[in-house]
């Protein structure tokens, strides 16, 4: 009996969970690989002293009307929408009231964190999930269409073999994305005996993987420090969080955590401080206990209460490639775009879903993304959903 078309899913963050989500229902094998030991990507969720506290991503915003819709289906009773408004600040830290015409948008987290989106999303898609996984190159033999995925002998269980695939898609950031398709090969002459791939288009020709590498490499990334920072007391304000619209302030991003129902106990605070690129790519080599400190200092200065200058605990995460910076189709003059050129080797069944394609960091987008990725799958496979 003829196994069901495979599919190879790089990654379990939003992206991936919203490939997986769009392949549910096809008959598909669809396998998500996921280097950390859980999924969830930049929706990281941690959990400490009674706190949970998203200090990755921090909602998810409204979106396309088919994500609003997704969303709410994921509802299990624990589904958070914050209430309270996001604020503005400049250069020189004043602050003013936000947007009027967003102050009604969604701002969806779950009481469990935001990291139960990609997760829920991936139970409820059936797609097989594995951890631990560092997928380090792909092999194409152009013949036959079909993927090798390497896993680099890094995964948990050190005998697993390599996957084998009929296609393919990259959901990390631009630059891990390059490094992956740098790394790629044409593997057609040692996988003559091989069977060939159901993938429709048959013969295939070999994606030109430098070139790949180029485009997801020319979408320039931030650098993001991440901090939570616990008091032992209520913080009262009128807003959830703050934004810095110049990108001229030292702090990036600071939001009131306790806004979230379910994740700060009463009585206490905890602020998400998310710092400026600059300041971060300044402070990599800075000790966290030092860094937490001087960025506690900045936010107290901010919000003018020294009391918020010494935080009772810290935690904080180094987003290296944390938001693209541009827009990655901003060259109108180019004859062919980042985009384009990664479009280009769908024909081969090699998808890119990552968020240098759209050039935004933000969840909404990554998961538009991915179902719309899916979608196409699904379509180049035949392969309907079934009702």
């Amino acid at each position: 009996m003829t196994r069901p078309p495979r599919v190879a899913v790089v990654g379990a963050g939003v992206a991936g969970a919203g490939v997986a989500s769009a392949l549910g229902e096809s008959a598909l094998e669809v396998t998500v690989l996921e280097r950390d030991d859980v999924a969830g990507g930049r929706t990281a969720t941690h959990r400490r002293d009674g706190c949970r506290y998203d200090i990755g991503a921090n909602y998810l915003s409204d979106g396309s009307e088919r994500v609003s819709e997704l969303v709410r289906t994921l509802d299990d009773g624990d589904l958070v929408d914050i209430g309270a408004s996001v604020w503005t600040f400049d250069a020189d830290g004043r602050i003013s009231p936000g947007d009027e015409a967003r102050a009604d948008d969604h701002r969806w987290t779950f009481e469990g964190g935001l990291a139960t989106l990609p997760r829920r999303l991936l139970e409820r898609s059936g797609a097989t999930v594995r951890t631990g996984c560092s997928v380090t190159s792909l092999e194409y033999a152009s013949d036959e269409g079909r993927w090798i995925v390497d896993l680099g002998g890094e995964e948990t269980n050190a005998t697993a073999e390599n996957l084998d695939a009929d296609a393919v898609v990259l959901t990390p950031p631009g630059p891990a994305t390059a490094s992956i398709l740098e790394a790629s090969v044409d593997g057609s002459e040692e996988s003559e005996s091989q069977p060939q791939s159901t993938f429709q288009s048959q013969p295939q020709s070999q994606p030109q993987f430098q070139a790949l590498a180029e485009a997801a490499r020319s979408t320039p990334y931030r650098s993001v420090h991440s901090f939570a920072l616990h008091y032992p007391f209520d913080l009262e304000r009128p807003f959830y969080a703050l934004v810095n619209t110049d990108r001229e302030h030292p702090v990036g991003w600071v939001a009131r955590e306790g806004e979230k129902r379910g994740h700060v106990p009463e009585g206490e605070t905890l602020l998400i401080a998310q710092m400026a690129s600059d300041w971060s790519v300044t402070h990599r080599s800075t000790p966290a206990a030092d860094a937490a400190r001087e960025a506690a200092a900045r936010v107290a200065a901010l919000l003018e209460d020294d009391r918020l200058a010494d935080p009772d605990w810290t935690d904080l995460v180094e987003w290296r490639d944390a938001l693209p910076d541009t827009d990655p189709d901003a060259d109108a003059d180019a004859e062919t775009t980042g985009t384009d050129r990664l479009r280009g080797a769908e024909s081969a069944g090699l998808f890119v879903a990552s968020d240098c394609t759209h050039g935004r960091g933000r969840i909404h987008a990554a998961l538009e993304r991915g179902l719309t990725v899916g979608d196409r799958i699904r379509e180049s496979f035949g392969s309907d959903r079934s009702h």
